[in-house]
This record gives structure tokens, C-alpha cells and sequence, in this order.
């Protein structure tokens, strides 16, 4: 199944930013988190307390690698995008990207990890977040 890249509207709000209005290298985490945490709710019609409530798994993030191209500033209309890479059988890497007007921003690569809430060690992906989504 090949979906169009999930995208999240982001307004650029005065918190997200420096003094001179241009955003905070660390804001783009959460713009990234944010556009991850809908992904799953909207493509794999799991929330996260979803997935700790009926599978006592949640997913974390094992790496990023974040490459900043060109900045975003104050009240800017950004779209953060997810879309999977690649699989595994507790892993999933994402690729996403920052733009604004089409243009990106900052591009991402995020390694997320299936882990049980008790003890947080990696096991498999649930099989029904699997079959939902085709991973």
C-alpha cells in the first residue's frame, strides 16, 4: 500500500522562538513529535495511551538525525511530514521533513523502538498496528 505522505499543519507560535523571532533549533523536535504522534493516530488508528492501554507497549525514540536547511520564523505556516522508511520487527525508521510553501526546512530521520511499558525492552509490533498499516 503506498500512502501520500502523512503531513501535519504547525503555525510557528512566539514560544517556538528566539528573541528575534526565528525558531529554536530544539522546537523542531516537538514539531517532529507532534506530526509522529498524529501519524499514528490518523494511519494506524492508535493514540499512544491507545497502544499502552491495549498492547502495554509504547514506542520510543532510539536515534534522530535532524539536518537544518534553512530556518523557520514567527507565525510561519509549516507542514511537518512522516513517512515510513523502513521496518523491523520492533523497529521503524521515519523519514520526515520540516517546509513551509514547499519548501524544506529541515529533514529527519527518526528510529523509532517497540518497547513493553514494564521494563522497556524492545519486542514485536503489536500484530493489529501491523495489519493496519501494512507494516
Amino acid at each position: 500500500m503506498n500512502e501520500p505522505v502523512f503531513s501535519l499543519p504547525v503555525r510557528v507560535y512566539f514560544q517556538d522562538t528566539d528573541a528575534g523571532g526565528v525558531v529554536y533549533h530544539a522546537s523542531y523536535v516537538n514539531f517532529l513529535e507532534r506530526a509522529r504522534t498524529e501519524w499514528l493516530r490518523e494511519r494506524c488508528g492508535y493514540s499512544n495511551g491507545g497502544l499502552l492501554r491495549e498492547f502495554g507497549v509504547v514506542f520510543v525514540v532510539r536515534s534522530m538525525k535532524l539536518r537544518y536547511l534553512k530556518p523557520a520564523l514567527l507565525d510561519d505556516l509549516l507542514d511537518v511530514t512522516a513517512e515510513v522508511a523502513e521496518t523491523g520487527r520492533s523497529r521503524l525508521l521515519l523519514r520526515q521533513h520540516v517546509q513551509r510553501d514547499g519548501e524544506t526546512l529541515v529533514q529527519a530521520e527518526v528510529e523509532l523502538v517497540c518497547v513493553m511499558m514494564e521494563g522497556f525492552k524492545p519486542t514485536a509490533m503489536p500484530e493489529a498496528l501491523r495489519e493496519k498499516t501494512g507494516l
